[in-house]
This record gives structure tokens, C-alpha cells and sequence, in this order.
């Protein structure tokens, strides 16, 4: 389980490329990813258990996981959850998280 730093410029290609085309993007990337509070996107290769979030994750999260991702405030996934991200979920982040926990969704 790490968190891949992706060049600067790859902010642009995150916000005009994975909406358009999440599938093939998935294919050859990281299914979950983020921009930082180091203005650089992170990508996680291994989304099982809890991650650390290299950076300092916010701003805009993806998460083509197939799992649900919950955004932990703390290190180790712990304290408060800043956000759930359902699988196919694109959206932005108001407030920083440090840790994210991969989990498979719950089936009704």
C-alpha cells in the first residue's frame, strides 16, 4: 500500500481526462487519486485496509476503487471521517484528511 506522487502538471489531466475516461485511466493508473495540500496528485496503487495520505490529501478526490473510500481528518484512520467516496465517485474535498480506508460496500 503506497500513495504515488504525480507531477504538477498532471492537476490539468486530472480534472479534463478522468471524467471522460475513468475506464481507461483506471486501466493504466491509479483507480483512487487526489490532489494534496502539496498541490501534487497522488495516486494509490493498493486501495485495501487504511492508507496513509501522502501530501496531505484535499482539494478533489476520484475513487474508481469498486470500494467505498472514507476520508479520515487523522493518521492510522482515526478521528473523524471527512468524507464517504461510494466506488465511480468524483467529487471535491472542502477539508484536508490524512488517511483513507478502502472497504468493500455493503451489498442490500
Amino acid at each position: 500500500m503506497r500513495a504515488n506522487p504525480l507531477p504538477a502538471a498532471a492537476l490539468l489531466a486530472l480534472g479534463v481526462l478522468l471524467p471522460a475516461a475513468a475506464a481507461p485511466a483506471q486501466a493504466n493508473g491509479p483507480g483512487f487519486q487526489y490532489v494534496g495540500q502539496d498541490d501534487h496528485v497522488h495516486g494509490v496503487t493498493s486501495p485495501n485496509g487504511c492508507v496513509e495520505a501522502a501530501g496531505g490529501g484535499g482539494r478533489a478526490v476520484t475513487n474508481h476503487t469498486g470500494t467505498t473510500a472514507s476520508l479520515y481528518r487523522s493518521p492510522h484512520c482515526q478521528g473523524p471521517v471527512v468524507a464517504v467516496l461510494l466506488p465511480d465517485a468524483v467529487t471535491p474535498v472542502r477539508q484536508s484528511f490524512s488517511s483513507v480506508r478502502f472497504s468493500v460496500p455493503e451489498r442490500p
